[in-house]
């Protein structure tokens, strides 16, 4: 028998017990407008009732960490009384729905995460999955998101310095949009989003308050489904310039002490605000929503309410200074308007002039949604994945050809169509920027930097989530490590698709275990992040795709290094080993047209040994360019070295490993190094006492690269001509 007003939480996406645990808190049957904030601050989206028991697996403290996983982003110490801020989240559905504003107030949302905290920010990175490029609409979905991406920060004037792309037919209905700031804060600059004080103005600021965006947070934890995909209004439209004087203010308000607590209205607009900030501070707020700026004419009191309208940020200030903060707004150009005030009774209290329309507790809305704990169930189908034996692939005749082939893949392929379009140097503190293993920046005022990077092997975590999502985290770090950083700490959005559905949960929870057994032994704490769920259209989920944001220091940025070969008469070197292991690569995908294959095996010991002696050896200044072993595997590897240095290299590698394996094997701990030839004894000396493996490949120079075994070439081809097909690809298939 249903519980009585029970037949009314299906409007809101809330189940018969989650409602009668609102009846219980609230003391009452909730009114129509409280039950409409329940359905979004109860929703997967906000939430994470049914992630959260999982997440708590996660390492989130250190000696380094200054905020770790509850505020809007995390923040990590990096020297010199600086830290870096940084978060990354998705905006999957609203990008399937309308890419250009999908994406756009993605990058949007994100930007006033950082800023929230009073950092400035200094760069934004992307991780991007579609179909088929050959597909119309994929190519459609793909153009609509990186032109939202690019027009709102470059109008932002915030560099986008580093990402990546993938392709997949699992992403055809549902595309992945996963957008990271970060940004630059003095330790004493720190901003929480803390409602305190009692009396205290609550102040809303930046955009009028419209439709758009309304139901977006429910709208982000449900399946796409076609009826779904037509509703436009639950995605938000975006104003970079006004977003950009919002920035400013902010920062400029921040150099006063009138602020007390500032939180941006994201998921779920001005309720997740109001209730967040209070729940913080241990407070109520009592808000008068006849008091909010609007754009459009009879908007109705839960409208306001959980309207996601972008660019606005709700600001707690000092009683007494509101005239003060009234000024900077208006220096700015910004609406500006006390519609609240604070109050010690625990309750977010809503009124409609002198009318109360509803007032629940706010720990209630922000922090007690029962925690869900589904089923989680092994795919039957796992085993039918795993079973193909890769020592069985016909061998090829053609090496040269099928590297060739594989560079141009789009999932391999250069992603210069992508970044071209965004603005990488603005601001002028990139040093490395998009195309390298990671991206670069000087920090201001210091001889240090910044390593970032972004990533996520899907393809890995289908065939088993526990070590794919592992190697997210080990490769990020590699990455980083190849650019001259040591790694500090990471940021994840992890995206998968019904969790209600016990093989989903199964891949979600073996994901967790496995990137929580990484950070622990690599030693990199999370310190933030967002989960999406839901991605599937009908009956078909995304691979499962953790993605791992992660940020290192540089200390010296004389020391610092680049993928390509740049240098002729240069020794290159293999740090780790190559193994058998051909599972789960690209190489596979191409040739059977299936995700299969066990994946290598990730000896994490290996891994952090591997990422030291690589580390030292630029910090010692012996290694001139490095650059990881991942997709495409060891030749891809090499000829990515060759292309991005216009320089080719005569190579000869072990004997004993089937060709394709050797190549194409996507085994992880494994580094392409170069060294002068009088460097080498003293790496070859530092890779002894490590324990770590190390091969000599041979030397860089000429046209052509050049791979032998055994005194036979398996690769012999004109650098251009690799050149040609790697960065051709994107180009040519986007032209159509």
């Amino acid at each position: 028998m249903k519980l009585p007003g029970a037949e009314r939480t299906a409007r809101v996406g809330l189940t018969d017990a989650e409602y009668a645990r609102i009846v219980e808190l609230v003391g009452r049957e909730p009114g129509d407008l409280e039950l409409d904030l329940f359905g979004v601050m109860w929703s997967e989206h906000c939430s994470y009732k049914t992630s959260r028991p999982l997440l708590r697996l996660f390492p989130t403290t250190g000696a380094a960490v200054l905020q770790g996983p509850g505020e809007n982003a995390g923040i990590v110490d990096i020297g010199d009384g600086l830290a870096v801020v940084m978060k990354v989240e998705s905006h999957n559905h609203p990008s399937a729905v309308e890419p250009y504003q999908g994406a756009a107030t993605g990058s949007g949302g994100i930007i006033r995460d950082i800023f929230t905290m009073g950092a400035r920010p200094v760069a934004m990175l992307d991780s991007l999955r579609f179909g088929d490029l050959g597909e119309a609409r994929q190519r459609s979905l793909f153009r609509g998101v990186v032109k939202g991406i690019g027009d709102y920060d470059n109008c932002m004037g915030i560099p986008t310095v580093a990402g990546e792309v993938g392709f997949d037919d699992s992403y055809t209905g549902n595309c992945l949009v996963n957008a990271m700031c970060v940004g630059i804060i003095r330790h004493t600059d720190i901003k929480r989003g803390a409602a305190t004080g009692v009396g205290n103005p609550v102040i809303l600021v930046g955009a009028t308050t419209g439709r758009d965006g309304m139901g977006g947070a429910s709208f982000a934890s449900v399946d796409l489904t076609a009826a779904s995909q037509e509703r436009k209004s639950a995605v938000q439209v975006g104003d970079p310039f006004l977003e950009k004087l919002l920035l400013e203010a902010c920062l400029e308000l921040f150099r006063t002490d009138a602020v007390v607590g500032i939180q941006d209205l994201g998921a779920a607009g001005l309720t997740s605000a109001s209730c967040e900030t209070a729940a913080r501070g241990g407070m109520g707020i009592d808000l008068d929503v006849a008091l909010v700026p609007r754009r459009e004419d009879g908007m109705v009191p839960a409208e306001v309410m959980i309207s996601e309208s972008q660019e606005r940020m709700l600001v707690i200030a000092h009683q007494g200074r509101e005239e003060e903060v009234q000024c900077i707004f208006d220096k700015w150009g910004l609406n500006a308007a006390v519609i609240g005030r604070v109050t010690d009774d625990g309750m977010l209290t809503i009124r409609n002039g002198d009318v109360v329309v509803g007032q629940v507790p706010a720990k209630a809305l922000a922090e007690q949604a029962p925690l869900r704990h589904p089923e989680a169930v092994r795919p039957a189908w796992q085993d039918d994945l795993l079973d193909l034996d890769v020592t069985r692939l016909q061998q090829q005749d053609d090496w040269t050809g099928t590297l060739t082939a594989l560079l141009g893949t789009p999932t391999i392929a250069s992603k210069e169509w992508v970044y071209r379009q965004y603005d990488s140097v603005v601001r002028t503190n990139t040093v490395i920027g998009p195309g390298s293993d990671a991206a670069v920046l000087r920090v201001d005022g210091t001889d240090h930097g910044i390593a970032l990077t972004i990533d996520g092997p899907g393809r890995m975590c289908l065939l088993d989530p526990a070590t794919g999502a592992a190697m997210a985290v080990a490769e990020a770090a590699r990455n980083l490590v190849c650019s001259g950083a040591k790694p500090l700490a990471l940021t994840d959005c992890l995206n998968f698709g019904n969790p209600e559905k016990p093989e989903v949960f199964w891949q979600f929870s073996q994901a967790v275990v496995g990137m929580s057994e990484a950070c622990r032994k690599l030693r990199i704490p999370v310190i933030g992040g967002n989960v999406s769920f839901y991605n599937e259209t009908g009956a078909s989920a995304i691979v499962p795709t953790p993605v791992v944001g992660m940020v290192g220091v540089v200390e010296d940025l004389a020391h610092i290094c680049r993928q390509g070969f740049g240098e002729p008469d240069s020794v290159v070197v293999l740090l780790g080993a190559n193994t058998d292991e051909l599972g789960g690569s690209e190489y596979v995908r191409v040739a059977t047209g299936r995700r299969a294959g066990r994946v290598p095996l990730l000896d994490l010991e290996r891994e952090k040994e591997v990422q030291e002696l690589c580390l030292t050896g630029i910090r010692r200044g012996l290694i001139r360019s490095a650059h990881d072993v991942s997709d495409g595997g060891l030749s891809v590897t090499l000829a990515e070295s060759c292309i991005s240095g216009q320089m080719g290299a005569d190579l000869s590698l072990p004997a004993g490993i089937r060709p394709d394996a050797l190549l194409f094997g996507e085994a992880p701990s494994r580094i392409v190094v170069t060294v002068g030839a009088g460097d080498l004894q003293a790496l070859v000396d530092a890779a002894v006492e490590m324990g770590v493996p190390l091969a000599v490949l041979g030397t860089t120079g000429g046209t052509l690269l050049n791979i032998d075994v055994s005194g036979k070439s398996l690769v012999r081809a004109p650098v251009v001509d690799l050149a040609a097909a790697w960065s051709g690809s994107l180009p040519q298939v986007m032209s159509v």
